[in-house]
């Protein structure tokens, strides 16, 4: 109640920035990408709760994108992993996450995106923005989750005993 009586004006919008881990999930950052599943199953049951005033909530999902947050990264110290059976695949994805994240949009067009949400018409529930779409988002939303286990354990460099016959 103390919702609807506070509404004054136009009904209004909600826009979460997520993260493409939200849906996709990469290996080794699992805080990360539980925080971004949470925000994703939020802003959902939000959405739907707040139909009945007229309030809409959307999600923005950036995948890379290109700050000085990759010069960190790089920094990181795999040193604690290097005896372990995942210093290949550490630092085969941390090398791969900063490749991918220097060639990632700019701060200006997620803005725009966001600019987007806030303003059209009709918006999206969610919006992905996300660098080379077709290999990045939409082939592995299309395909199976365990094969994309497989290609991202390849990629990785997983001994293939560990994933073979799975």
């Amino acid at each position: 109640m103390a919702l609807k009586r506070s509404l004054k004006g136009n009904p209004g919008r909600i826009v979460n920035i997520s993260s493409v881990g939200g849906k996709l999930a990469g290996p080794f950052i699992g805080a990360y990408i539980t925080s971004k599943h949470g925000l994703e199953g939020f802003s959902d049951s939000l959405r739907r709760e707040l139909m009945l005033y007229g309030i809409d909530v959307i999600v923005v999902a950036p995948g890379s994108v290109a700050t000085s947050i990759w010069d960190k990264a790089e920094a990181f110290d795999l040193s604690a992993y290097k005896n372990t059976d995942y210093a290949t695949a550490m630092k085969n994805y941390r090398d791969y996450i900063i490749q991918q994240g220097r060639k990632g949009y700019t701060p200006e067009r997620i803005g725009e995106k966001i600019w987007k949400a806030l303003t059209v018409h009709n918006p999206s529930a969610r919006y992905a923005v996300v660098p080379q779409r077709l290999f990045n988002w939409i082939i592995p939303m299309m395909l199976p989750k365990r094969l994309v286990d497989k290609m991202i354990a390849r990629q990785l460099g997983f001994k293939r005993s560990w994933f073979e016959g799975r």
